[in-house]
């Protein structure tokens, strides 16, 4: 669900603009500035242990996001008092249980 958020909002900007993109997904984050995801793409999406790289699909959705737009990732601990962090938790959680998806 981390890559897909990230991947709607930066969809969601109608020109090319610099982001500061906070998130408490370390999988994210570190995937993109540790250019993980640019190694994974060069091999064809096959990890370092030679498995498949999950959520391939949504990786090559980011990856034209992330050269349209100047993003910085900011890790934040999650549940750990970051008011939208925090905010974004409790939408989360009402629209899980909006659809039943428990």
């Amino acid at each position: 669900m981390e890559l897909t958020g990230v991947i709607v909002a930066l969809s969601a900007l109608k020109e090319p603009c610099k982001v500061i993109l906070t998130t408490d997904s370390k999988y994210v984050a570190d995937s993109v500035t540790k250019k993980w995801v640019y190694n994974w793409q060069k091999k064809n999406w096959i990890r370092s242990k030679n498995e498949p790289v999950p959520n391939t699909d949504l990786w090559k959705q980011l990856l034209p996001l992330l050269e349209k737009h100047d993003v910085t990732f900011n890790w934040v601990k999650g549940h750990a008092g970051h008011p939208e962090n925090e905010r974004c938790d409790r939408l989360a959680v009402a629209q899980r249980d909006t659809y039943s998806l428990k």
